[in-house]
């Protein structure tokens, strides 16, 4: 699969850090080279529940109630909503982002 996932996050963050997109890239590669786990299906509460426990809480340590997290979630969805795939590398970054956390990936 050929994407250039820093220029589709670069489309949602155009002064985003290089050195923690590549550090994303990277902690993601084997997920983002497979199409099936490549995106994010937001408008399904599995995959919701998926991105919240494994990303939200697990990589970047949040403690954040429940409904908290899966609003944010449903916040990057809306930013990203033109784009019928989206994708992972763009939406955790964006996640990452929001809650001020861009420095698990330094």
């Amino acid at each position: 699969m050929a994407t250039d996932w820093a220029a589709d996050i670069k489309k949602y963050a155009p002064k985003a850090d290089d050195a923690v997109v590549a550090k994303l890239l990277s902690t993601y590669r084997l997920v983002l080279s497979n199409r099936d786990s490549a995106y994010v299906a937001a408008s399904d509460d599995a995959e919701v529940a998926t991105v919240r426990e494994k990303f939200l809480k697990g990589k970047l340590g949040l403690a954040k109630d429940d409904a908290t997290l899966d609003a944010a979630i449903k916040d990057v969805a809306a930013v990203m909503k033109d784009d019928r795939t989206k994708s992972r590398a763009t939406f955790y970054y964006l996640l990452a982002e929001k809650f001020g956390k861009l420095d698990v990936f330094k």
